[in-house]
């Protein structure tokens, strides 16, 4: 069973609170005004009847209702200025809570938001956490905790007057209250639960609805469309069904509620008019004493309801907290070694295990490796041989388990991670472009970059004629994830991104695998200014790109078993002997010789 949150979780988030403690006093201050305001309308109510109607009083008729006039009026500016006061707040915990878990996300390593499950849960989980629980908290605090105190004063109130009023009469609704709000209560838990449900029923509508629109290319391709409008078309239904029964069980509850709170508003009539023709009560005092009773019935209900909202409040804090305080594996040390200037782009792996979380298999085993300044170097082996896995240790996306990972002789955990990541550079098979446009992202490799910088990082990289040729050139917004441009039009930008950024190392993951023959052309031609002078290790499915390296390493099963220039390996490497055949479409010359 899953164990519910504490509401005191809410506690840790009253610190956010604090460089506004003004603010909240003065909030305080308003809503004690209204809440008190509310009270005395009780009795001008009476003083109106009494003294004005009854007593046939002009005088102090108008004299009741200029004090109630006044009253009012101090409740509408009273009431304006909390809810002014307290929304702000409320929306400005949520803003800064924002801030916090995403600037504390960033700092977390990659593998924390690939997990389908455990901790992290996903990016697209740790996303709603961000948006959907943050709006609950914002709910709670800007809206639910101050209707929260005003009816909780308000209640107090109400009880202390009626008390005043008619001791007896108020022993008969303090026991009524319960009997006639607990029942209602009751029902609107069943109804609270079937529109929960009706609202997973549109959400899975709406994921439906986006899955089969995103891949609209591969629903016509297999002339699915009839099978998706009926999918469709039967989740329509459900919602239907499920928000029609939602809707018979609120007109129950309204029905209901009107009859129990009116039932017993008549009672308390009853009751209260043989007092009056008995002489015991005025007529004043009784209409106070039903708008107390009232008043004090619609706190009980209100503060129940919030204690909903302080139940789910601490659900959403409990899922956000978690992320502040999940701590990042990989961080800086107390005293990072600065890298020497210029970096070299000297690398050494030394002995280097690693091994996947929730894995047995090791990704890397006992890896010695030197790469030279400047050298070209490329990693080739089987899908799982572990050359994404080097790439991802030098970026120190991970830390070896065992063994170390050098550059120019300085351990990387004794590094800052940042100042590590300023010197390297990687061009990934499906580079990640964001929403923004082409300057925008090519801006990512250098921030302060002038346009005449990003043209010519882009003529390197050869895409200044088609981003000249975008319809506001460098400033067209390239759309969610650079979705306008082409599998090699975005190849060329992350290059040109690379460029600008100036590394002394360069990765390349498989950066020319998914081209055509024409992209892949243009593409390395980037690739091979890109590398030039500096050190590049180059991950390469496709061994006809990488032949010319300096040098190739042979991975397999986390192992570097040969190593050399492509003739040589030819003649040493069974495993890149065969590798070579199934790409070349031949058996190599010096296997056939031999």
């Amino acid at each position: 069973m899953t164990q519910r949150p504490d509401p005191r979780i809410l506690l840790r988030l009253l610190g956010l609170l604090r460089p506004y403690r003004w603010r909240l006093v003065l909030a305080g201050v308003a809503l004690l005004l209204a809440a008190s305001s509310v009270l005395i309308l009780g009795q001008g109510l009476r003083l109106v009847i009494d003294q004005g109607f009854l007593a046939a009083d002009r005088a102090r008729l108008n004299q009741a209702l200029g004090m109630l006039l006044v009253v009012v009026s101090v409740l509408a500016m009273a009431s304006a200025l909390r809810y002014y006061l307290v929304t702000w707040i409320g929306e400005r915990l949520a803003g800064d809570l924002r801030r916090r878990v995403f600037d504390h996300l960033l700092d977390l390593e990659p593998g924390f938001f690939e997990a389908s499950d455990g901790e992290g849960g996903g990016a697209g989980e740790i996303t709603s956490r961000l948006t959907a629980d943050t709006s609950v908290l914002q709910t709670l605090f800007g809206s639910s905790l101050s209707l929260a105190l005003r009816n909780l004063l308000m209640l107090v109130g109400s009880v202390i007057l009626m008390l005043v009023t008619q001791p007896w009469l108020s022993a008969i609704v303090l026991l009524g209250i319960p009997a006639t709000v607990l029942p209602i209560l009751w029902y609107g838990r069943r109804v609270r639960r079937l529109s929960r449900f009706s609202q997973d029923r549109v959400a899975e509508l709406g994921r439906y609805a986006g899955e089969a629109l995103a891949g609209i290319r591969t629903v016509q391709a297999f002339h699915h469309e009839d099978i998706e409008r009926h999918d469709y078309g039967r989740r329509v239904e459900e919602a239907f069904a499920s928000a029609v029964q939602r809707t018979r069980q609120r007109a129950w509850l309204t029905g209901i509620a009107m009859l129990v709170v009116f039932a017993a508003v008549g009672v308390m009539l009853w009751q209260g008019g043989q007092a009056v023709l008995a002489g015991t009560m005025t007529a004043g005092e009784l209409s106070a004493f039903v708008f107390y009773a009232v008043l004090a019935a619609g706190a009980v209900a209100t503060l129940a309801e919030v204690a909903g909202d302080v139940q789910r409040a601490a659900g959403a804090a409990e899922r956000l907290l978690e992320l502040l305080d999940t701590r990042p594996t990989i961080h800086a040390p107390i005293n990072p070694r600065p890298l020497p200037e210029p970096v070299r782009g000297d690398i050494r792996l030394e002995g280097v295990d690693f091994t996947y979380s929730g894995r047995t298999q090791a990704a890397l085993a006992g890896l010695d490796l030197h790469v030279r300044p400047g050298e070209r170097v490329a990693l080739v082996g089987p899908s799982g041989a572990g050359k994404s896995t080097l790439l991802a240790l030098l970026l120190r996306f991970h830390d070896p388990d065992s063994g170390i990972v050098r550059l120019d002789g300085i351990d990387l955990r004794d590094l800052n991670p940042q100042d590590l990541r300023r010197h390297l550079g990687l061009v990934a098979q499906q580079p990640t472009l964001f929403t923004g446009s082409a300057a925008e992202n090519l801006r990512y490799g250098k921030p302060g970059a002038s346009l005449e910088e990003l043209r010519t990082a882009a003529r390197d990289a050869n895409a200044l004629d088609f981003l000249e040729a975008l319809p506001l050139g460098l400033d067209t917004p390239l759309g969610p994830g650079g979705v306008q441009l082409s599998g090699g039009q975005r190849q060329r930008l992350a290059i040109a991104r690379a460029l600008l950024k100036a590394p002394r190392v360069l990765l390349l993951d498989e950066a020319t695998s998914a081209l055509d023959a024409e992209s892949e052309q243009l593409v390395q031609q980037a690739l091979d200014r890109l590398m030039h002078g500096r050190t590049s290790l180059v991950i390469a499915h496709r061994l006809a790109t990488v032949v010319a390296a300096d040098r190739l390493l042979v991975l397999d099963q986390g192992r570097l078993v040969a190593s050399g220039r492509h003739d040589e390996l030819l003649e040493s490497s069974p495993l890149y002997r065969r590798l070579a055949e199934l790409q070349f479409g031949q058996t190599p010359r010096s296997q056939s010789t031999a």
